[in-house]
């Protein structure tokens, strides 16, 4: 299968839109994911982002505690308090993470489940800026790239874009503990069970490590997912591959426990899971699925993982 590399220079630039949108519908039909570079998000933001999120992570739980929300908060969702590996279905044991989360907030968006306001934590007071700085650079690649999955198609540029003039997201800041400190993982126990996501397009900025991603092929068979410091790692959700008519793979993915190798491996992964206005009503492309409710459809899944 393999993860291909995408530089979007040519895209930005003008000088490859298409050669661009050809390399990315390949890449979704074969694997579901890709690596960008040339997207044109400061490599200082993202570092900054990341090590001010570590300041919040390396409090003490009682501090931490103040901000403890449960799935679909703005806020820590402690460790136990989501098993990624339920969401289709299965019994799964709760993943070997903590997480900082923030998403959508315009009160207009209407829906309050889905647009709250973000809670910054006030030991950290740098966060607030470059979370919000991120946010924007987020929400617009989202956007780019829904608009290069159109062209790949061949359709207007705004096909998915139109339904995502005010949409939901989520930022999840996950934090991946050592070895040293949560001791070994139980039986089928991950850093993040295995998994498809749920939306459109999921925007990843990770850390590489031995207890990292791994994509599942279309034969089954788990394999690293390859790293470069520079690139985003790109992948489509449940609703795209259903807009889509399934051209497109929704893939299951994991990351792995700490592995004895490397006991203080400690990672932070920064991702932005991208869906669509709450009241959108989707439907696929060729017409084999029946239409659903942006927002129902995501709210369902993310029930799926919540613990307790």
């Amino acid at each position: 299968m393999g993860v291909p590399l995408v530089d979007l220079t040519g895209w930005f630039d003008g000088t490859g839109r298409a050669e661009v949108a050809a390399r990315v519908d390949a890449a979704l039909r074969e694997s579901g994911f890709l690596l960008v570079t040339g997207h044109g998000v400061p490599d200082e933001l993202r570092h900054r982002t990341r090590e001010l999120t570590r300041r919040f992570f390396a409090l003490s739980t009682e501090d931490k505690q103040a901000y403890a929300v449960r799935t679909g908060g703005r806020g820590w969702l402690p460790p136990d308090v989501q098993a990624t590996g339920r969401s289709g279905g299965a019994m799964a044991p709760p993943d070997l993470k903590e997480t900082l989360t923030f998403g959508s907030d315009d009160p207009a968006g209407g829906d309050p489940f889905f647009f709250r306001p973000n809670v910054f934590p006030s030991q950290v007071p740098e966060l607030e800026p470059a979370v919000t700085e991120y946010l924007a650079r987020m929400r617009a690649l989202a956007d780019e790239l829904l608009t290069i999955f159109a062209v790949a198609l061949g359709e207007p540029g705004d096909l998915f874009t139109r339904h995502t003039r005010l949409p939901s997201y989520n930022m999840n800041v996950n934090h991946y503990p050592p070895l040293s400190h949560i001791g070994p993982a139980g039986p089928g126990q991950f850093r993040i069970g295995e998994h498809t996501d749920f939306g459109t397009v999921t925007i990843l900025d990770r850390q590489h490590g031995v207890g990292g991603l791994q994509v599942r092929t279309a034969g089954g068979v788990w394999e690293d997912a390859p790293f470069d410091p520079a690139a985003f790692t790109i992948n489509i959700g449940d609703l795209m591959a259903r807009w889509v008519s399934d051209r497109w793979r929704s893939t299951p993915h994991r990351v792995l426990p700490p592995d004895a190798s490397a006991p203080d491996e400690d990672l932070v992964s920064l991702i932005l899971f991208y869906n669509t206005d709450t009241d959108a009503r989707i439907v696929s492309l060729d017409g084999r699925y029946p239409e659903v409710g942006g927002g129902d459809y995501l709210k369902a899944k993310l029930e799926a993982i919540s613990i307790g």
